[in-house]
């Protein structure tokens, strides 16, 4: 692994680490803040939206601009828009319309950067001379482990720092992603020669490309459903149950197992996701994530649920690395910002529709009943998307199976 790999690597992980800590410390600090748990959802939905229009807006950007450059200053106003909220507690002090203005404000750095990091994946790959499947798997795996860390160094400096003081840490890793970033060479992040047209129809671009594109419609339906359902699981469906047989303190341990097991999946593609065939990695890792959904929705002891949660994460892992690699293979390299901007604003919306179902679900029918309802929507759509034509040809363009090079290809094949 070279410098190149090495930093974007370095640079993808201080960035996660930074948003899972807010992730954690946000919402109390929010309600220490206010005094109010209405207003820590009122945060968190207020920046949702936001966030999905950055995606939009700034995925057109990426493509006119170095994708590097776009990382760092991405990474900035994340930074910023942290580091401001202890300021203004030292200064004026911390009201609801502050944290609301700043999550806004920090929504235009948390998409879009994602966005630019994703688009220089090709990029990534070409200077660092390592396989897509071994980078792909790594950033997965890695991601896994920023998901079990997270949390606890959050919970940690929660212990030790006392209120909005702890978001400098966070400002600071977001801060130290961009200078990280820097290190990689500037040529890495140029983009592909633009196409003519105004700004308006680029801005249309993204969306056209994923209506066009069977293959792009399959992925981004697959990746939507799962995040929903597994949003309704986390955030809801999970705390009511074991708050309910009075184990609240089991939701951490979920949450472990799943990472635990995205971190096997990731690793385990890294090693040696280049070898066999795409859709049998395909086939097993939806597979997993089926039954381990089944098993979880069960909710039959607390074991067979953690048990399932590593079982979900292993399949994610293993599905959410191959279809990486995918999309840095299909979409052209000029186009990647819409067309990323687009999943990522789409991805970027579905835990609220995750949440919001599994409330009604559980408010309505109870938690159980919510469960199998999740698991249910998310084994139809594993069954369709095991025998969906675009997901039948899955391998590289170069194995002679005679799939389309590109999504523009795609488009184009009778």
């Amino acid at each position: 692994m070279n410098r190149t790999s090495s930093a974007y690597l370095a640079s993808y992980v201080l960035s996660l680490l930074g948003n899972s800590v807010a992730a954690v410390a946000l919402p109390l600090i929010v309600l220490q803040s206010t005094g109010s748990a209405l207003a820590a959802g009122t945060v968190a939905v207020a920046s949702a939206l936001p966030a999905a229009l950055a995606g939009l807006l700034m995925g057109m950007v990426i493509d006119r601009i170095n994708r590097r450059t776009a990382s760092v200053l991405t990474d900035l106003v994340s930074a910023l828009s942290v580091a401001a909220l202890p300021v203004l507690d030292a200064t004026v002090g911390l009201a609801l319309g502050w944290f609301v203005l700043f999550a806004v404000v920090g929504s235009f750095g948390d998409v879009p950067g994602l966005t630019a990091r994703e688009a220089m994946l090709p990029a990534i790959t070409r200077a660092g001379g390592m396989s897509v499947e071994r980078l792909l798997g790594l950033r997965e795996a890695l991601g896994a482990v920023v998901l079990l860390v997270g949390p606890a160094v959050a919970g940690a400096m929660i212990a030790i720092i006392d209120g909005p003081a702890i978001l400098w840490v966070t400002a600071a890793t977001s801060a130290a992603a961009a200078l990280v970033t820097m290190t990689i060479p500037h040529g890495v992040g140029a983009t592909a020669a633009s196409t003519p047209g105004t700004g308006r129809v680029r801005l249309r671009d993204g969306w056209h490309m994923l209506l066009r594109s069977p293959f792009l419609l399959a992925t981004t339906a697959v990746s939507t459903v799962l995040v929903l359902v597994l949003s309704g699981f986390q955030a809801l469906v999970l705390p009511v149950h074991f708050t309910v047989i009075a184990r609240p303190e089991l939701l951490g341990l979920v949450l472990s197992a799943l990472a635990l097991g995205l971190l096997a999946g990731g690793g385990l593609y890294a090693a040696v996701g280049s070898h066999g065939r795409r859709r049998t990695w395909f086939l097993v890792g939806l597979t997993l994530t089926i039954a381990g959904a089944a098993a979880m929705a069960s909710l039959a002891t607390p074991w067979v649920v953690l048990a399932a949660a590593a079982v979900v994460g292993l399949g994610n892992g293993l599905c959410g690395s191959l279809l990486g690699v995918l999309m840095v293979e299909r979409i052209p390299e000029g186009t990647q910002g819409r067309v990323l901007g687009t999943q990522n604003a789409i991805l970027t919306l579905a835990p609220a529709l995750g949440i919001g179902a599994a409330a009604i679900l559980t408010e309505t029918a109870g938690a159980g009943t919510a469960a199998i309802a999740l698991a249910a929507v998310w084994t139809a759509t594993g069954v369709v998307a095991l025998w969906a034509r675009p997901l039948r040809d899955l391998e590289r363009p170069d194995s002679g199976s005679g799939r389309p090079r590109s999504l523009e290809a795609e488009a184009a094949a009778p």
